[in-house]
């Protein structure tokens, strides 16, 4: 549950939590449906006007569509915190396709930071082909940022990558892609990650205090 998934952040020191689950397209996946988005809000307020010294944001995972729109209309995708744009299909367009639907993705006014940006799974399923240079100029000049993404099967975007970014002034997030309460302990896997990568704590997003984080997260 939201609460449990709060308690255990907490027990491990962490001062908020952001919540993105998947999104409308992402049926396979209990993505959330608009009425879901809206009662999922609810509870996170109550939550937040329950919890001490804690702070949940109000996120999604947006697929990526093959066009690169995001799917949510944007008044339902001005209703969050964040927006992590990601794709989750149609993996086999060409490297020229792939790259202008990431690049319209990231650079919508909604989008707050791209989400594992080669779709790679480590030893199952190699990255889709896509100019990531590019992308990251496009995060650069939208203000968007690049996910770390913590999960041991991804550790995607690539340590090499994160120096590229960091040299663009593209600010990453550490997130731990977490589906259970356990699933936050990867965290530890993108602070590897970034540190492979040369960066600092002012190049990532939540090392900074929840009074930092909020209008950042708001681009």
């Amino acid at each position: 549950t939201l609460e449990e998934m709060a308690e255990a952040a907490k027990k491990r020191g962490l001062k908020y939590l952001g919540i993105a689950d998947h999104s409308q397209t992402a049926a396979y996946a209990g993505g959330l449906t608009v009425d879901r988005v809206r009662k999922q809000q609810v509870e996170i307020d109550a939550l937040n006007a329950k919890l001490k010294n804690f702070r949940i944001f109000k996120g999604i995972e947006s697929d990526i569509l093959p066009d690169g729109r995001l799917d949510y209309p944007d008044d339902v995708l001005a209703t969050f915190d964040y927006v992590v744009a990601s794709v989750h299909s149609s993996f086999t367009m060409s490297r020229e396709e792939m790259t202008q639907r990431v690049i319209r993705a990231v650079s919508h006014p909604k989008c707050t930071m791209l989400g594992h940006a080669t779709g790679r799974l480590l030893l199952r399923r190699d990255g889709f082909q896509v100019d990531l240079d590019a992308v990251i100029d496009s995060c650069a000049r939208a203000g968007t940022m690049i996910e770390i993404n913590a999960n041991p099967l991804r550790l995607d975007l690539d340590w090499q990558y994160c120096k590229r970014a960091k040299a663009k002034g593209v600010r990453l997030v550490i997130n731990p892609d977490a589906h259970s309460t356990t699933g936050i302990d990867d965290l530890r896997y993108g602070v590897d990650v970034a540190r492979r990568g040369w960066l600092e704590a002012a190049d990532v997003l939540n090392t900074r205090s929840v009074a930092e984080v909020a209008p950042l997260l708001g681009k």
